[in-house]
């Protein structure tokens, strides 16, 4: 019997299984395996630490971890865990080009309304991260994913730059843009291809889910999405078939529980002891800047010419 596969994925809030949107589109190729039999188990975390790979989503099967959504989605297509292996020619040409679409117009808009938008950023993401995230890392870990989000827009809008009216207003024009375009080609579908959701359908749902659901501060991109009635019921449509509890109302207080047989994984030593490292830096540091520990030096020819107390004795007998 082939040993089950395990995924790893942030952890769910405001109604949706996961925050994270690569996350949300794995766990729809998740659900494609679960459906088909596949020997899946789940980790929903609010580590990254805590993923073999040291970032989420991550799939660990057959000795190997894939880290990137679009190669997890590939590896349970070939799998034949998914519904893209049925997919004509054209639709698998389709699937891709929309799929590209996404990640150069769309995802962009993500980062900058999540991590770049200092309302949202101040007020809604960093505060959810840092509660999120254990201690002591959530006083690190959040300004570090905040500066890889800063260096992803980089690397996709090369002539992108911070602080810009313009920048800002172009991003979200190529957001609306792209949001028109999938509105167009799903038209009165229930599902891109079919009455069945494919990898397209999760890319898409991975995208939209958290600017549909998450209450941001500034919500410029929601207002377009909100429109676009048939992208929000494919969204509920792939709520309701595949996570019907996942996800509590998000206007409900999510109460705090203890972490589940789910979350638990084989490295939780190793996690553990570098918590308490961590901890300890942060102190040893908060004490040297703080001025509670100081080093000083001394002059070695110093160091020499110091007397022994044995010498004092000598000196005082005499």
């Amino acid at each position: 019997m082939a040993a089950p596969m395990e995924l790893f994925c942030w952890k769910g809030d405001w109604g949706l299984p996961s925050v994270d949107s690569e996350s949300l589109t794995v766990l729809v190729g998740e659900a494609y395996a679960r459906f088909s039999g596949a020997p899946m188990r789940v980790h929903k975390l609010s580590n990254p630490w805590r993923s073999p790979s040291g970032v989420l989503p991550a799939l660990k099967a057959e000795k190997m971890v894939l880290s990137q959504p679009l190669q997890i989605l590939a590896y349970l297509r070939k799998q034949k865990y998914n519904a893209d292996y049925i997919l004509s020619a054209t639709q698998g040409a389709d699937t891709m080009a929309y799929s590209s679409l996404i990640e150069e117009k769309l995802l962009p808009a993500l980062i900058y309304a999540f991590w770049v938008d200092s309302k949202n950023y101040v007020s809604f993401t960093r505060p959810w991260y840092a509660e999120a995230i254990p201690f002591p890392l959530n006083f690190f870990l959040p300004n570090r994913m905040h500066t890889r989000c800063l260096e992803r827009l980089r690397l996709i809008r090369v002539n992108w730059w911070p602080d810009s009216e313009e920048a800002e207003n172009e991003i979200y024009k190529d957001a609306r843009e792209c949001l028109t375009l999938l509105s167009q080609r799903l038209g009165s579908n229930k599902f891109f291809f079919g009455d069945s959701p494919s990898s397209l359908d999760a890319v898409v749902f991975g995208h939209l889910a958290p600017v549909l659901k998450a209450k941001l501060p500034n919500g410029k991109l929601q207002q377009h999405l909100h429109s676009l009635d048939n992208l929000c019921t494919l969204c509920t449509s792939v709520l309701s078939l595949y996570f019907p509890s996942d996800g509590p109302d998000p206007d409900l207080p999510t109460p705090r529980k203890a972490p589940s047989d789910s979350e638990e994984e084989p490295n939780k030593r190793r996690n553990q002891v570098l918590s308490v490292l961590v901890a300890l830096a942060a102190m040893l540091g908060y004490a040297f800047l703080s001025g509670m520990v100081s080093l000083q030096r001394v002059a070695p020819h110093a160091a020499l010419r110091q007397s022994s107390p044995m010498e004092d004795e000598e000196e005082e007998g005499e």
